[in-house]
């Protein structure tokens, strides 16, 4: 299809990275910001974007991911989504933007595709450390970039070792106020008394041991982000304050009369779960409806097992940085079995242990010890009543077995009295 030349010199001196699709997902043009940033324009004219993209042999919503382009199709209107794209630096987290452009007819028979680079918002690939490939994962990162140039409150949901300041910390530099402060504060790891002083601040003197004046964290975060983490443990008494605090803005100093103002961006986050509790009478309504304007959620491990590779490619190179370390197959496949009660920071205690009894550069499935549940995955691999299918018992006692024999397969077939094709098929 041959395009307009009005279309091509538009495309041509817009800024950001730009190509035009056809209805068969295949680059039709890319302009001169997209040659600078993934190369020559003739290894990719004629080939379709998921091929260039994400290395697919077919489209990304076949594979498990969302395509903007499918939404774009059905309402009309623009979409978009963040993706990891390949790129000359390897894969990179960008926003892909689609909008439809209609023939006389009234039919959609163009799409151009603009891709951002979330880098160039102040949020690196991986991205403060947070790194993965699933959908669960990208949905959560595209609500953060949707979010972070606002003001709004934003409530991040999820277990322990989800990742909540990561989370935070990624729509603090998303954000306006990324040059100013970053004010992370422990709500579980405060005593009741202590809140309110360590929140606002107190005057010389005001109580016993005040021998002088003290800045709250409140007045430190002024004109950046307040992060509120494990909201959901502070006590009735210390919520009404609070929510004055984010109602008005202003707030006192303990012992002190003069009337203080902060301007910061809310982020909180909890475990809990905050809903129950507002009807359980432990979480006041109000305050929940306060920080709670965009709530998101972040995925446990176990939604995300994919990102085990990058994960644990991302954790061993900041846990070891000197070494080049990898996982066996074997061990990685333990890793796959397992649930992560403790998310991310389980795994990341796993890989530090292993990198303590593992001499060489290869971590095997015996270097791997201290699972928060077993060796062999949790309760999501059991029924209600406790029974699990006998193909299952199989499959752990086998790796687990193999294990025990340091990895040999042969010496396990032989015990068993099985050829080791019928081994590898099993554990397969």
């Amino acid at each position: 299809m041959s395009l307009p030349t009005e279309l091509l010199q538009l495309l041509e001196s817009l800024p950001e990275p730009r190509i035009v699709v056809d209805t068969t997902y295949r680059i039709l043009a890319a302009n001169a910001a997209y040659r600078r940033e993934f190369g020559e324009t003739s290894c990719v004219i004629g080939r379709t974007c998921y091929e260039v993209s994400h290395r697919f042999d077919r489209p990304c919503d076949h594979c498990g991911e969302s395509c903007p382009r499918q939404q774009a199709w059905k309402n009309g209107q623009r979409s978009r989504v963040i993706h990891r794209h390949h790129t000359p630096r390897g894969e990179e987290f960008v926003e892909v933007e689609i909008l439809p452009l209609k023939d006389d007819r009234g039919q959609t028979t163009l799409f151009v595709e603009t891709m951002r680079f979330l880098g160039s918002k102040g949020i690196p690939s991986p991205a403060l450390g947070m790194v993965g490939n699933a959908p669960a994962f990208l949905q959560m990162l595209e609500l953060l970039e949707r979010a972070g140039p606002t003001h709004t409150p934003v409530l991040l949901l999820g277990e322990s070792g989800t990742g909540k300041e990561l989370a935070a910390r990624a729509l603090h530099h998303l954000s306006p106020r990324r040059d100013r402060p970053f004010v992370p504060v422990d709500c579980s790891g405060l005593p009741e008394a202590l809140f309110e002083s360590e929140l606002f601040g107190h005057e010389k003197g005001s109580f016993t041991g005040a021998t002088q004046r003290k800045a709250g964290l409140v007045e430190v975060a002024d004109g950046g982000t307040l992060f509120l983490d494990e909201i959901g443990d502070l006590p009735l008494t210390q919520q009404v304050k609070l929510l004055r605090l984010l109602e008005t803005g202003t707030y006192r100093r303990v012992g002190g009369i003069e009337m203080l103002r902060s301007d910061f961006r809310l982020v909180a986050a909890t475990h809990r779960d905050l809903r129950r509790m507002v009807e359980e009478g432990t979480f006041r309504r109000d305050l929940y409806y306060r920080i709670s304007a965009f709530p998101v959620r972040l995925p446990p491990l176990r939604e995300r097992h994919e990102d085990l590779p990058l994960l644990v490619a991302h954790l061993l190179e900041r846990l070891a940085p000197q070494r080049s370390v990898r996982l066996s197959a074997a061990a990685m496949s333990r890793l796959r079995e397992h649930d992560f009660p403790g998310n991310v920071r389980e795994l990341r205690n796993l890989l530090e242990r292993a990198l303590l009894l593992a001499d060489g550069e290869l971590i095997e499935p015996w270097h791997l010890t201290g699972f928060a549940d077993g060796p062999s995955g949790g309760p999501a691999h059991a029924a209600d009543d406790g029974i699990v299918p006998l193909s299952e018992l199989e499959r752990r006692y086998l790796h687990r077995a193999l294990e025990r024999l340091g990895g040999d397969k042969k010496a396990l077939a032989a015990r068993l009295g099985i050829s080791e094709r019928t081994l590898y098929r099993k554990l397969r």
